[in-house]
């Protein structure tokens, strides 16, 4: 079934919405709960909670792009269950390294005044991430959003895994650069 006919029994508040969103996207979101957590039995659980968060937000939502909509649900609700898990001890694991690293680029402001609304720094990211070559692009996302660790990255594009990591941490810096010359305070 297209993303559309998806939707439109969500609409409906029929039940076989979530049966043919298991069908279409299952994989794809138990491999990025399970890319944060680490844990089946974790992800599995994730992915469920992850069908009834969509079932109560359409509607009123109505997502233009079903995959990206369902894939931020799932990875939010991963590092939600991942910060409650870890939130008394603190291991050496690829999470805790992409959280510390993506820390350097964005840290976590409460006051709204003092910084531009969370859109626009997600326009800024993606205008960055647009104006990269496809390889460093797939880096980042592959290693920010899917959780990958550099390993798996390297094998994918075939490059060595110094090659990758080099790469990001360079590509980290020019993030930074990036959104500070576009006034966003780090």
């Amino acid at each position: 079934m297209d993303d559309e006919g998806i939707i439109r029994l969500y609409w409906d508040r029929d039940e076989t919405a979530i049966t043919e969103t298991s069908k279409k996207y299952g994989k794809y979101c138990f491999s990025i709960a399970y890319s944060i957590l680490n844990d089946h039995e974790d992800s599995e659980e994730c992915v469920n909670d992850t069908y009834t968060k969509v079932w109560n937000s359409i509607p009123p939502k109505k997502p233009s792009i079903l995959s990206a909509f369902i894939g931020r649900i799932v990875r939010n609700l991963a590092l939600d269950q991942y910060k409650r898990k870890t939130a008394q001890k603190r291991g050496g694991n690829t999470m805790d390294v992409i959280l510390d690293e993506i820390g350097e680029i964005a840290s976590d402001v409460s006051s709204p005044e003092d910084q531009l609304s969370h859109q626009e720094l997600a326009d800024m990211i993606n205008d960055f991430l647009s104006s990269l070559p496809i390889e460093k692009r797939v880096m980042l996302v592959r290693r920010y959003w899917y959780a990958d660790d550099i390993k798996s990255i390297a094998s994918r594009l075939g490059v060595s895994e110094n090659t990758v990591s080099v790469s990001i941490r360079r590509l980290r810096i020019k993030l930074r650069d990036y959104l500070r010359s576009r006034g966003y305070e780090l």
